[in-house]
This record gives C-alpha cells, structure tokens and sequence, in this order.
C-alpha cells in the first residue's frame, strides 16, 4: 500500500482548521464529492454556490460557482490531486484538469491566489477528525487568503456541512411505530 507523503504545516504558508465533528467519514465524503450535496453546503451563508461539477479521480476536474449576496459569481477551477475515499482528498487551483498548469495561475480578480488543499478524514468514534489543510505557494497567498476570514469561512462551512447530512439523516430515520392502548374494558 502506498502511503501518502506526510504533511508539515508551515505557519508561514499554511493555514489549517483542524476539529472533530459528530458525523462520519462516509457522510463527509460524500457532502464533499456529490454535486447535489456540495452546492448545499460550500459557501458560507449567505454567499451561496450555484454550480458544481465533480470528476472524481486523480487529474479529475472541480469546478464551482459562488454567488455572492449582492449576486456577484465567482467561478473556481481546480484539479484533483490525490482521491483516497473517505480518508483523503487532495486538489489545488494551481492546475486545471489533466494536471496541465494554469497561467497565470490562477484568473485573476481580487483574492485569486494558488493553493493546494489537503482535506483528511479520521474516524473518532462515531464521529470524525476533519482537517483542512491549505497550503500556499507564498506568505503574500497565505496573507490574502487569511483576511478573506479562512478560519470563520471553512468553519462556518463545516457547520453546514455537519447540518445538512444530519437533516439528511434524521429524514431517513423511520418514524418510531405509536402503540395504541386499548381501552379496558368496564364492569
């Protein structure tokens, strides 16, 4: 088995959100990696995500559309990197699909800077230790990505994250069966 290269968080380049959720790997790989889950839940409120397009595999395409509350879309274009189900997912917007570089990378408009995120999952009980793991090509990208609020935003999307598979699940729990009482009968 091949194992993945280990990763060091340098504090001058990374950023990380790092928390234990009570939901499962399974459930967070899929609001990760099935469109229809996604747009649901990626952009913190009330920012919302209108598009998403998932090509699940090494070389594969991500590509969303965020809208802001003034209706303003910013379209995100990444290449998947690594793609260990339930475990790890690897991609960056430095690449487009087919590992080709972008240049420049990425388009530009304001808060464009390359990165590489590292998302690992690791069961803890019947929940799971999620860490996001941003990693950037220079202290400028970090900087930029850091005041567009990193830490709130992933977090808050995390949060929904966590909300939707719950209301997913709690729709697909059968109701408990009502047992009726019969009526005693008189003298």
């Amino acid at each position: 088995m091949v194992r993945p290269v280990p990763l060091v968080f340098d504090p001058e380049l990374d950023l990380i959100l790092e928390r234990v959720v009570d939901v499962s790997p399974s459930d967070i790989w899929d609001a990760w990696t099935k469109p229809a889950q996604l747009v649901k839940w990626f952009t913190p409120a009330p920012w919302t995500t209108t598009n998403c397009e998932v090509d699940l595999r090494a070389g594969g395409r991500f590509f969303a559309v965020m809208r802001s509350p003034e209706g303003e879309e910013f379209s995100n274009v990444g290449c998947y990197l690594e793609v260990i189900p339930e475990q790890r997912l690897v991609w960056t917007n430095a690449m487009a699909p087919g590992f080709r570089p972008l240049e420049p990378a990425p388009p530009a408009h304001e808060g464009d800077f390359p990165f590489t995120a590292v998302l690992t999952l690791e069961k803890r009980g019947a929940g799971t230790r999620y860490t996001a793991h941003v990693r950037h090509a220079n202290t400028d990208g970090r900087r930029k990505h850091e005041a567009m609020q990193f830490h709130a935003g992933w977090s808050a999307a995390l949060d929904q994250l966590v909300a939707m598979v719950k209301k997913r699940r709690a729709r697909k729990k059968p109701a408990k069966p009502t047992t009726k009482r019969r009526a005693r009968p008189t003298k």
